[in-house]
C-alpha cells in the first residue's frame, strides 16, 4: 500500500503536519492508500513554488510553442499509461474500469489535453487599432497569475484536466487540490508533468481536506480560484474570495430536466435517459434527473424508462459487463437513500430501485437505479440535487408548462428536449435557462464546446476557448505617435 506525498516544485514533498488521510475503495470499503492531509504551511509552500515559476519566466517567459509541446506531451504520456491510470481511477472511485474509466474518461483526458495544447497558440482575435488621433492602441491578453484550483471527486482526472488544461494554455501557474477522497490519479498526473518537460513549480498538487481548500482560497498570492463542487461550497468560496477580490470560476450543481413530447420515440429516449441517469452512478452535475412528459406518452415513457433502468448492470467495477459501480462513499450512500426515504414519506411512488441491491448488501456502497413518480414540483426530490442514480417522472400539459417547470429550480447547468419538431426544439432551447441544451440526446460534451451553468450552477465556462479566457486578463497599451 503506497503512502503518497505532495507534488511541489517538481518533486515529492512530505506534508508539514505529517497528518494523513486514508483512501478507500468504495466497491469494497477497503483502505487502498494514505495521502497527506495538508495544512496552511503546505499550501504556502506550493503557492511560493508557483509564484517563482510564474515570475522568473520559466513558464510565462517561454514561447507558446514550447508550452504547447509540453501540454501535448502530457497527453501522450497519459495515453501511454492509460490502463494504469484507469485502474487506479476505478479502485479509487468505483467507476466501471472498461466501460467508464478506460472507455470514456481517459480518452476524454487525452483529447482535452490536445485541445488545450492547440489553444496555447491561439490569439483569440487579439487586435490593434487607432481610436484617438495620433495614437495606436493594442490589447495584450495576459495570464492572471498564480491560480488555485479545487477539483471534485466524481471525475477526478477528467476534472483535473478541465482545470489545469486552460490555465496552462493561458500561461498561469497552478496549485491544485484534488478532492479529499479521490486524489490518486491527480497525484500520478503531477509526476507525469516532469516527464513531459514542465519546469518545477508550474503545476503543484497537494492533497488535503476542506480546510486545505480554505487555505488556498484565503492565500493572498493567488489571483483566481476555480472550484468544481456543490453550490453551497461555491457560495463559501465566493464569499471568502471577495475579501481579497479574487476572481472566481465556479462549476457547481445541477438538476437537469429531460423534456419529452408526444412525437418522441419512448424506446430510444428511455435508453438515453437510463444512460444519462446512471452514468458514473448518477454522480454527475449534468445527469438526467427530472423527466417531464406530455400526457399522450406518459405511460409509455414511464414504462420504458423503468425497464431501461432495471437493465443497467450494477456490480464489480472490474467486471467488463458492468456499466454502473458503487456510490463514492458510505456518506453519499446514506445521503441518496435519505432523499428516497423522505420522498416516500411524502407519498412518492418508487417504481424501481429505492435502495442498495440485495446481492451487494454489506459490500461497498451500491445503490439501485431508481425511478420515482407522484412527486410535486416543490418537493425536495425535484428541487435538490441528489447526486445518485435517481430520476423522477412528471407530467406536463404543453410547451409553456415544460419550460416553466424545467426552469423552476435554483440550478441551470444542463437540459435536454426530445421532439422531432425542429421549430419546437429551437423555441424551447431559447427559453430554457441552462448552460447546455441537448436536442434528442443528453450528456455528451466535446473539448470545443463550452460547459458551464446559469443561475446557481456557477460562474464561467469549462472546455472550449472560453475556458482559457477565464484565466486571461486584458491589458490596454496605447502608443502616442510622437
Amino acid at each position: 500500500m503506497k503512502a503518497w506525498k505532495n507534488w511541489i516544485d517538481g518533486k515529492w514533498v512530505d506534508s508539514a503536519s505529517g497528518r494523513t488521510t486514508a483512501i478507500e475503495n468504495p466497491a469494497t470499503g477497503e483502505k487502498i492508500a494514505d495521502v497527506p492531509n495538508s495544512n496552511c504551511e503546505d499550501v504556502d509552500r506550493a503557492v511560493q513554488a508557483a509564484k517563482r515559476a510564474y515570475y522568473d519566466g520559466r513558464w510565462t517567459g517561454i514561447m507558446r510553442g514550447d508550452r504547447q509541446r509540453m501540454i501535448w506531451r502530457l497527453g501522450e504520456l497519459v495515453e501511454q499509461k492509460a490502463e494504469e491510470l484507469a485502474r487506479v481511477e476505478s479502485e479509487n472511485t468505483g467507476k466501471p474500469f472498461k466501460y467508464l474509466s478506460l472507455g470514456m474518461d481517459i480518452p476524454a483526458v487525452i483529447d482535452h489535453l490536445r485541445f488545450f495544447a492547440a489553444c496555447t497558440r491561439d490569439t483569440f482575435g487579439d487586435e490593434a487599432g487607432e481610436y484617438l488621433p495620433n495614437c495606436t492602441s493594442f490589447f495584450r491578453s495576459e495570464p492572471v497569475g498564480v491560480v488555485g484550483q479545487i477539483a471534485p471527486w466524481n471525475y477526478p482526472l477528467v476534472m483535473a484536466i478541465w482545470k489545469i488544461g486552460p490555465a496552462l494554455a493561458a500561461g498561469c501557474t497552478i496549485v491544485l487540490k484534488p478532492a479529499p477522497a479521490t486524489p490518486l490519479t491527480t497525484l500520478m498526473l503531477a509526476e507525469l508533468t516532469a516527464e513531459a518537460g514542465f519546469p518545477p513549480g508550474v503545476l503543484n498538487v497537494i492533497a488535503g481536506d476542506n480546510d486545505t481548500g480554505q487555505s488556498i482560497v484565503e492565500h493572498p498570492d493567488i489571483r483566481l480560484i476555480s472550484l468544481t463542487g456543490s453550490t453551497a461550497a461555491g457560495k463559501k468560496v465566493m464569499a471568502t474570495a471577495s475579501a481579497s477580490l479574487k476572481r472566481v470560476h465556479l462549476e457547481l450543481g445541477g438538476k437537469a430536466p429531460f423534456i419529452v413530447f408526444d412525437d418522441a420515440d419512448p424506446a430510444t429516449l428511455a435508453e438515453k435517459a437510463a444512460f444519462a441517469a446512471s452514468l458514473n452512478t448518477g454522480q454527475d452535475c449534468t445527469a438526467a434527473t427530472r423527466i417531464y412528459v406530455t400526457p399522450g406518452k406518459q405511460q409509455a415513457v414511464t414504462e420504458a424508462v423503468v425497464e431501461a433502468m432495471r437493465a443497467v448492470k450494477v456490480g464489480d467495477p472490474f467486471d467488463d459487463s458492468v456499466t454502473m459501480g458503487p456510490l463514492i462513499s458510505k456518506i453519499q450512500l446514506e445521503r441518496v437513500n435519505g432523499f428516497i426515504e423522505r420522498a416516500r414519506a411524502k407519498s412518492a411512488t418508487v417504481l424501481t430501485g429505492g435502495g442498495p441491491p440485495v446481492e451487494w448488501s454489506g459490500r461497498g456502497y451500491y445503490y439501485e437505479p431508481t425511478v420515482i413518480t407522484n412527486v410535486t414540483q416543490d418537493s425536495e426530490i425535484i428541487q435538490s440535487e441528489v447526486f445518485g442514480p435517481v430520476v423522477t417522472v412528471s407530467a406536463i400539459k404543453d410547451e409553456a408548462e415544460a419550460v416553466r417547470l424545467a426552469n423552476d429550480v435554483a440550478y441551470g447547468l444542463a437540459a435536454s428536449v426530445w421532439t422531432k419538431d425542429i421549430g419546437r426544439a429551437m423555441r424551447i432551447s431559447k427559453d430554457l435557462e441552462f448552460g447546455a441544451v441537448w436536442i434528442n440526446d443528453h450528456i455528451p460534451v466535446a473539448s470545443e464546446t463550452p460547459h458551464g451553468g446559469f443561475k446557481q450552477s456557477g460562474v464561467g465556462k469549462d472546455l472550449s476557448h472560453e475556458a482559457v479566457k477565464n484565466y486571461k486578463i486584458t491589458k490596454h497599451v496605447m502608443v502616442a505617435h510622437n
